[in-house]
């Protein structure tokens, strides 16, 4: 995006204007292009794809009276959730209760700037992209927490801060899982991750070794709980916490909270397709490719969560955690072995 920007400078389109004026105004319109053609309707039809298939695993029907086979139920969700009165309760803190759901949107929608659609559409290609991937993402945690301390309720305080336990237990296997990948590329650039692979799935660093066929299922499985959807919906827990710490929001600020996660799904299933699985390096429409592939991970966490919902309430978290545990200790290993083998001068670290 910036080759083409200084591409239209040198042109002489903006004669006379500041480049870093420029790029200001072209980022703001990348964003605005990004949240309003593409974050939007994903994350929409995300919610009717959902809601879909759970009613079809539980023998339900599921939204089906808006436009055609109920598929713009998500549009009548989000008018109705706009015209809904916007309410602060008279003992919450006004000023983190009205930022919190726009902090945990924009730790959603920053990820944007470094995923890769394509070998030249992508918005920056940062040297540390998935590191900043992974930084800006920690914003979630952080507006959860501000949701639930500002808004007065002991509930809404118990489901921030078991957010903030989850989200830091399962980031600690993700980032292992990632740093198997880092260890291969040789780099933290989203695109170079990418370029070290091939379009062939033989190519792909899935199937490098048995430590990144493992470290694959650990960070889907990880990114899943890191959501805090079914069935690691304990910061929620609408059946003990009437719905966690968005119980007291309502209109567009609730919704703002739930714009983030479904919307999470893409974004999860984007960073393990340019993780493991090759990224925009598949055969004819590259750009297509890469969004299907996001898309089709995204839709088997669906069919995950539908068919574990029931089950995994018998067993505990903590359960989980020591399985995690025992993966972590296994790829740690791994990591060991890989970076041993790395020749001297083939890593940008």
């Amino acid at each position: 995006m910036q080759a083409y920007i200084d591409q239209l400078i040198q042109q002489g389109y903006f004669a006379g204007t500041p480049k870093e004026v420029v790029y200001a105004i072209a980022m703001v319109l990348a964003a605005f292009i990004v949240l309003s053609a593409f974050v939007a309707p994903l994350a929409g039809v995300t919610s009717w794809l959902e809601r879909r298939v759970w009613a079809r695993m539980q023998s339900r029907i599921g939204p089906n009276r808006v436009g055609p086979q109920g598929i713009l139920q998500w549009l009548a969700d989000g008018i109705k959730n706009l015209l809904k009165e916007d309410l602060i309760p008279s003992a919450a803190d006004k000023a983190l209760f009205s930022l919190a759901p726009y902090v945990v949107f924009m730790g959603f929608l920053c990820t944007f700037v470094a995923i890769p659609f394509g070998s030249q559409l992508i918005v920056a290609d940062l040297n540390i992209g998935i590191l900043y991937i992974l930084a800006v993402t920690s914003l979630v945690v952080v507006g959860i927490l501000m949701a639930g301390w500002s808004s007065n309720n002991k509930w809404s305080l118990l489901g921030g801060m078991r957010s903030a336990a989850q989200i830091v237990s399962y980031e600690i296997p993700a980032g292992v899982s990632i740093l198997t990948i880092v260890f291969l590329a040789g780099t933290l650039s989203m695109q170079g991750i990418i370029k070290a692979q091939g379009a062939a799935p033989w190519d792909w660093f899935l199937f490098n070794n048995p430590f990144t066929f493992a470290a694959f299922f650990l960070y889907f499985t990880a990114a899943l709980a890191e959501g805090n959807r079914t069935p690691f919906d304990i910061p929620e827990a609408e059946s003990e916490l009437v719905a966690g710490y968005v119980t007291e929001y309502s209109g567009m600020r609730f919704l703002f909270f739930f714009f983030a996660e479904w919307g999470n799904l893409y974004v999860i299933g984007s960073v393990a397709t340019t993780l493991f699985l090759g990224g925009w390096q598949v055969p004819a429409w590259s750009i297509c490719g890469f969004f299907l592939e996001g898309l089709s991970l995204g839709f088997c966490r669906h069919v995950g969560k539908g068919d574990l919902a029931a089950r995994a309430r018998r067993s505990t978290h903590g359960a989980v955690l020591e399985v995690y545990g025992a993966a972590v200790v296994f790829l740690l290993v791994g990591n060991a072995l890989l970076d041993a083998g790395i020749p001297e001068g083939q890593s940008d670290f």
